[in-house]
């Protein structure tokens, strides 16, 4: 039925333009007339009458208004407390060099070896109503379904992340949502930990610049934001960082194009992948690797393995691997890209996952929340499940779906009676063990600043930085100058004539 489904689509969109309003129109065409008889969730059919009117009639005995309602007050999970809004699609990965040399995970051996995929777009900080063309940062996940498990490459739009200590996660996250009394956004909250740690201003640049709001997410890279520690066919070892940019060129959208969308379509971006896709035209991106050997990461000048910092392109340059294509929308959007659970702990033999202490912890924190919204087995949820893999595990029962729930085997290991077995590597690979200091990005951001944006770029990131600033405490305005004038003396001495030069503030303190 599936495979019907996307034929058809494909055929509507060679003939026209399929618009995302128009997708009940085109149910009932291929359905033709009604699926069939409605029943219960058990499969009891429904009589018309209880389907119709409860006036004067057993209401407690009529199933249809029971289990309706029940199921009503039940049927959401709980929200991502990140990266809550989103859209996503599938299709495939197809190699287009011959990596094995930098990393020999199977879904890179071999030209023109296909693996099937998804992808998750998100922003971070808006609720699950929230507007796409918010200035935010945006999440990019992709899920390979390989055939030694799945492979999840979790990023975000932003080459590098805030901060690179996890001790910081938790309150940052706090900062980006409401104030606990006005139920509001609170820039004070956002300046006051960014000045606090100073280090998370680079991202901040980044995502108050032109470069904050994508076009559409066509038109938006990702970046895994780690240097992961791989093993070549030789088993040995390398460090990479992932790439992945759009075909079709990055680009962003000014403030008052995205206020103007945001007040004709909150939803611009979800629909406007929805409409690509259906009307065959397949979004593409290319996935890159920089690639470093051992000896590199001991001559480089700075810390490889800092997330808060971007590896110089001139100095580690982008390898092609292979095209991402997303060729198919999701038939059911809660099924397949609401319980779409990503988790960087998903890695395959040869991909060792970062070395840093923000990998560790996100292989906890992303886990755990999937365990909370969608229970002990969301990875026996179709969309998450290895599909080109048998699973053999011992852990059973709990939350559906369980599916067999490992049919009639033993539930213990070690056992005597022909359970699974795992298997001894010829060459057991273990993760490299790094040191980390401090991080140190200011010369990121004064470069940012200095050489990458034109003068009207550096004009419009001051106007949006005062946007926000302008509503916070004094202290905090005369700390951020203070800062701003460390990384660079224009940024500062700009920030404070338009914080200060009328001396008209909207918040004292």
């Amino acid at each position: 039925m599936l495979k019907i489904i996307v034929l058809l689509a494909v055929a509507v969109s060679a003939s026209h333009q399929y618009e995302p309003d128009q997708q009940l129109l085109f149910y009932s065409n291929y359905t033709k007339c009604p699926i069939g008889i409605l029943t219960t969730t058990f499969g009891a059919p429904i009589e018309i009458t209880d389907a119709t009117v409860t006036l004067n009639r057993s209401l407690m005995r009529n199933p249809f208004v029971i289990e309706g309602l029940q199921h009503l007050v039940r049927q959401n999970i709980p929200e991502r407390v990140v990266h809550a809004k989103g859209a996503g699609g599938f299709g495939y990965f197809e190699v287009t060099n011959d990596i094995t040399h930098i990393c020999n995970a199977h879904l890179f051996r071999g030209v023109g070896k296909r693996t099937p995929i998804a992808i998750r777009f998100s922003l971070v900080a808006p609720e699950r109503g929230g507007t796409d063309t918010t200035r935010d940062v945006r999440g990019f996940g992709v899920k390979f379904y390989t055939r030694q498990g799945n492979l999840d490459l979790v990023g975000l739009n932003t080459e590098a992340f805030a901060f690179r200590d996890p001790v910081n996660f938790s309150s940052f996250v706090r900062t980006l949502k409401r104030n606990p009394s006005t139920n509001l956004r609170d820039f004070n909250m956002l300046w006051d930990f960014a000045l606090s740690r100073p280090e998370t201003l680079f991202i901040l640049a980044i995502v108050f610049s032109d470069h904050g709001i994508p076009a559409s997410y066509r038109n938006m890279p990702g970046f895994p934001i780690h240097t992961y520690d791989v093993r070549n066919k030789r088993n040995l070892t390398n460090f990479v960082r992932f790439l992945i940019t759009p075909d079709a060129g990055t680009k962003n959208l000014l403030n008052e194009e995205a206020m103007k969308i945001a007040g004709q379509d909150p939803d611009y971006h979800t629909r406007d992948l929805y409409r690509a896709i259906s009307n065959g035209e397949y979004p593409t991106w290319t996935l890159s690797v920089q690639a470093l050997t051992p000896e590199d990461v001991k001559k480089a000048d700075f810390d490889v393995f800092d997330v808060a910092r971007i590896l110089p392109h001139d100095k580690y340059p982008p390898i092609p691997v292979g095209k991402l294509c997303l060729n198919k929308n999701p038939i059911n959007f809660f099924a397949e890209i609401e319980q779409l659970a990503l988790c960087p702990s998903n890695l395959v033999p040869y991909i060792l996952g970062g070395v840093d202490k923000m990998f560790e912890s996100r292989i906890f924190s992303y886990r755990d929340a999937q365990l909370y919204r969608l229970g002990a087995n969301f990875n026996r949820i179709p969309v998450n499940y290895p599909i080109q893999t048998k699973v053999h595990t011992y852990t059973r029962d709990g939350v559906a779906p369980v599916n067999e729930n490992g049919r009639d085997g033993p539930v213990y290991y070690p056992n005597s009676f022909n359970g699974p077995q795992p298997y001894r590597a010829k060459n057991r690979q273990e993760i490299t063990q790094i040191y980390e200091g401090p991080s140190y990005n200011f010369d990121q951001l004064r470069d940012f600043y200095e050489n990458q944006l034109s003068a009207e770029q550096r004009t419009r990131l001051i106007e949006n930085f005062l946007g926000t600033l302008r509503r916070v405490a004094r202290f905090l305005q005369e700390k951020a100058v203070k800062v701003f004038k460390s990384i660079h003396p224009d940024l500062g001495e700009r920030i404070e004539r338009g914080l200060f030069g009328n001396r008209k503030n909207t918040c004292n303190k």
